[in-house]
């Protein structure tokens, strides 16, 4: 008998279910408990799984509320969530693209020049987890996802730079500048990029693209080790902006 098609749940810029090549449309109450039980680091008790899912619901609403989903999920996606008793888990068949991507920026935080090329552009092509969706549950995840992938992502921009491949470290320092742009940290590190190729001029058009930004938003400066970096041994005639 040939081995079922692996089933691959996607839940990085947005919900998708796919088993082999044809994806699976489950309903939003079936997606929301697939993916919050995907997200836990074990099997979860129904009770918990209702009460957070449901949480304006009276307890018995709730209970019913899963059934239901449970029901649904049954039905349409077969075996990608396993009971057991009075618990619910991720089938051990299913792949999980969040699994995958925190393998990914763990590796590039431990020991970023054993990336791939491949590797490193799956974490600048990335996005945040379940964007369109809503929920206590699924904020302080969404948080730690998108917090490790920005420091992978300036740990890989500082690695290219240590090995002189300025353009793929320039691609990298844009991308997390990209994610989150009042990042000082990201901005740092695409102007060290730009510093070490030698172009002092794009180093100096994103400080002052950030101190722009930064002022218009927050209200305050860049810190002065930034500034410092940016402007170190430029002599205003070779700036398009004067030092402040």
């Amino acid at each position: 008998m040939a081995p079922p098609p692996p089933t691959v749940l996607g839940l990085i810029g947005g919900f998708e279910l796919h088993a082999g090549d044809v994806a699976v449309a489950l309903p939003l109450s079936a997606q929301r408990l697939v993916a919050f039980v995907a997200l836990q680091p074990r099997a979860v008790q129904r009770l918990y799984v209702s009460g957070a899912l449901w949480l304006d619901s009276g307890e018995e609403q709730a209970k019913a509320s899963l059934r239901s989903a449970l029901w649904r999920v049954h039905r349409l996606a077969g075996g990608v969530l396993a009971t057991r008793g009075s618990h619910l888990a991720l089938a051990p068949h299913v792949a999980v693209d969040v699994t995958a991507l925190t393998t990914l920026a763990h590796r590039a935080l431990d020991a970023p020049q054993t990336l791939d090329q491949h590797a490193a552009r799956a974490l600048l092509a990335s996005g945040d987890l379940l964007p369109d969706w809503y929920g206590d549950w699924l904020a302080i995840e969404r948080e730690r996802v998108r917090q490790l992938r920005l420091h992978a992502l300036e740990a890989i921009c500082a690695d290219l730079v240590r090995r002189e491949r300025y353009c793929a470290a320039v691609e990298a320092g844009l991308a997390a500048v990209a994610a989150e742009p009042l990042r000082e940290s990201a901005h740092r590190a695409l102007i060290r990029a730009h510093v070490a190729e030698g172009n002092r001029g794009e180093a100096l058009r994103q400080f002052e693209s950030y101190r722009s930004m930064l002022r218009r938003h927050v209200g305050v400066e860049p810190s002065a080790e930034l500034r410092d970096l940016a402007y170190a041994d430029a002599a205003p005639r070779d700036a398009a902006v004067t030092r402040p």
